[in-house]
């Protein structure tokens, strides 16, 4: 059986639902783009020109509801298919898009240059728990105009996974879909392996280059991932469920204009909100309650039949100490015992403004325990081992037994040797290493002996001509 971890009742989620839907309906949503508010006008929502608000009915919510495919296929870039975002399976990227990295030698915060970029593209390619690349890195020595496609051109050259990615700019969209073109031979709607990031902005407002991107990702089949970010006590109610609802509407509103532009468009039901820490005015990501709210958005995303997404297994912490620990743990095991398709968020620090490559190998470490408490306990004759008892008896040991070597590797999660688990003796005649030298050892060894499959050589060529 596999344990899952639920926050509301049926009745509670279609609260939020038919709340977010009145919302929607008689209180509009601001659209910054003119010609947005025309496609909505077109197919019967009454639309405030001057004022940018439109109204969606409910009817028009729940048929966009019906041509969204429950499930979604990604696919690595020699377009094998590698994961299934459905049901409660969980696969784990890190976040996006911090403009910092924690250097793990002088444990000070720097701004990101490309060399930083690749060797994180590296490392998450080796991390067996971390299955999907992303954009995580805002790199400082290009144009800021062209961050957006220079990070998805560097993670195309060196790594085959799939990637969560987003565009910065209106044009950065049709340049990322020509790339992602040429590694795919054109299949990219066919054999997606990106998936881009559109942000409502806080409280029900888009704005004119997020519903751009969202049109022309729709248009092109790319699929969508809706980051909704409201703030509790800042930009929605104080209030978990006011968030809830807020985060619910400008979700819908969303899946609504993709389904205008192109019915069947792949659509992830995520977000990425938390509370206000009324103390500093900070928006801490590793709280309980960030959690709480990205819990229950998925629940309400499973109950639409969607793929989910959510922010999880950040920390708000500044370095890689305790507080980096809990809250990354919290984020990740409930996170994934709540069955979310795609958990971002590993490795960062800081809120969303900071990665560690040290935090990303710890926290591939906390994936690979949560994956495997999410797998629950295999109960069956073999397992219960009862003949295994009357065949040893009282005094043998099953450290021999060819029961134990059949399935200690298959019962037992082994991590790492970044996890110490030695005895104290051992762990004193070799040095006493604390936990942040041997990430630092263990990186180094990945990105010495780094070998991944290489980009064929002719499309490596066409990627170099569309980026310069």
């Amino acid at each position: 059986m596999r344990p899952i971890f639920q926050f509301l009742n049926k009745y509670e989620i279609e609260e939020i639902y038919l709340n977010a839907l009145k919302l929607l309906e008689d209180f509009g949503i601001y659209f910054e783009k003119r010609e947005t508010l025309d496609l909505f006008k077109e197919v019967g929502c009454k639309v405030d020109i001057e004022k940018k608000i439109l109204f969606i009915p409910r009817s028009l919510v729940e048929e966009s509801l019906k041509s969204v495919p429950s499930e979604l296929a990604l696919y690595n870039r020699e377009g094998k298919k590698v994961i299934s975002l459905s049901g409660n399976s969980t696969i784990f990227n890190p976040g996006s898009a911090a403009i910092n990295i924690l250097d793990g030698k002088t444990l000070e915060i720097r701004k990101p240059v490309t060399k930083d970029f690749i060797d994180f593209i590296k490392l998450t390619d080796a991390l067996e728990y971390i299955e999907a690349q992303s954009t995580a890195l805002v790199v400082n020595d290009v144009p800021e105009s062209i961050v957006d496609r220079y990070r998805l051109y560097l993670v195309l050259k060196n790594s085959p996974k799939p990637i969560i990615t987003g565009a910065f700019t209106i044009e950065g969209i049709h340049i990322m879909k020509r790339m992602l073109d040429v590694v795919t031979d054109g299949k990219i709607a066919e054999k997606p392996m990106a998936i881009f990031d559109c942000c409502p902005s806080p409280p029900l407002k888009w704005s004119e280059l997020t519903s751009q991107n969202l049109i022309d990702c729709a248009k092109y089949k790319l699929p969508i991932e809706l980051v909704s970010m409201p703030l509790a006590g800042a930009t929605a109610p104080v209030t978990l469920a006011g968030v809830l609802v807020t985060h619910t509407a400008e979700n819908l509103s969303g899946i609504v204009l993709s389904q205008i532009v192109n019915k069947g468009a792949p659509v992830i039901w995520g977000g990425s909100p938390t509370c206000m820490d009324m103390r500093y005015g900070t928006t801490p990501m590793g709280a309980i309650e960030a959690v709480m709210i990205d819990c229950g958005y998925a629940q309400i995303g499973k109950y639409l039949n969607l793929p989910t997404h959510a922010y999880l297994g950040l920390s708000d912490s500044k370095l890689n100490d305790y507080q980096a620990g809990f809250e990354s743990s919290i984020g990740i095991i409930l996170g994934a015992m709540m069955g979310i398709n795609v958990i971002s968020g590993p490795g960062m620090l800081d809120f969303e403004s900071c990665q560690s490559m040290d935090k990303l190998i710890l926290d591939n470490e906390i994936c690979g325990m949560a994956k495997k408490l999410c797998n629950g306990i295999l109960t069956n004759p073999e397992t219960i081992s009862y003949e295994l008892f009357k065949e040893l008896g009282h005094h043998e040991t099953y450290l021999m037994a060819d029961h134990t070597l059949k399935w200690h590797k298959k019962e037992l999660f082994i991590p790492s040797s970044i996890i110490d688990r030695q005895n104290r003796i051992a762990w004193e005649n070799k040095g006493k290493i604390p936990i942040l030298k041997r990430t630092q050892h263990e990186i180094s060894k990945i990105l010495k002996e780094y070998n991944s499959i290489p980009l064929d050589s002719d499309k490596e060529k066409e990627l170099d001509m569309i980026f310069k």
